[in-house]
């Protein structure tokens, strides 16, 4: 029997790493088998031709690299994972929950096109992914919902504010306000649970998402 696989999927600074790992923690209470997994995988080879795009090395800008060829590079990366890492438990019934997926393929790669090209585009990955590399579709996905503005503040904060640490995507505002209404698309084309991250021009805590996490869950 197969197991769940829930995506946490947001853009950067929404704070998808913290909830996964909090999510993953609280399911192991009551779960046998349960693990988290990131993407990209920065520990594996798989995720080169990704760091060599994200780091700049095919263009200082995004659209340097096209939708379809930097998705490709995604999706490597996480079907090498797949095989190695987290298959065998999930065919097992295990519940994976993945910061990040195939999903942010759709968040990212839209954004580089027109918006009549986004059902299509949407079409090829779901065909691409979970078709014709055969890794496993979501049950479910929540969308961590965040202002710009105010992710940024905090991707800054991350980095001790030296803006030079920040990829291709990070340090591209506009790229991001790009991506963010194209996310807003893809969490309602999808089906994708949205939870709304910033209340009144500020991050709610993190217990406080959690907990509407928990609620879909």
């Amino acid at each position: 029997m197969k197991g769940k696989l829930i995506v946490i999927e947001g853009l950067d600074g929404s704070g998808k790493a913290t909830q996964a790992k909090l999510l993953a923690r609280t399911l192991e209470k009551t779960q046998d088998k349960v693990t988290e997994i990131t993407f990209p995988d920065y520990e594996s080879q798989s995720s080169a031709l990704v760091q060599m795009y994200l780091h700049g090395e095919f263009g200082s800008r995004p659209d340097d690299v096209n939708a379809y060829a930097a998705s490709a590079f995604y999706a490597v990366d996480r079907f090498a994972s797949y095989k190695k890492n987290w298959g065998g438990l999930y065919n097992d019934g295990g519940i994976i929950i993945a910061d990040r997926y195939a999903t942010s393929n759709g968040i990212h790669q839209c954004s580089k096109l027109d918006e009549s090209e986004w059902d299509s585009y949407l079409e090829w990955l779901d065909d691409f992914e979970y078709k014709k590399l055969g890794i496993p579709a979501p049950d479910l996905v929540i969308y961590l919902k965040a202002d710009t503005e105010v992710s940024q503040k905090l991707m800054t904060g991350r980095y001790d504010g030296d803006e030079s640490k920040k990829d291709i995507h990070e340090g591209d505002i506009e790229y991001l306000k790009r991506s963010q209404k194209a996310a807003a698309y893809c969490a309602h084309k999808l089906g994708w649970k949205t939870v709304e991250c910033v209340r009144n021009g500020q991050m709610r805590t993190i217990e406080d998402i959690h907990a509407e996490i928990m609620s879909l869950i």
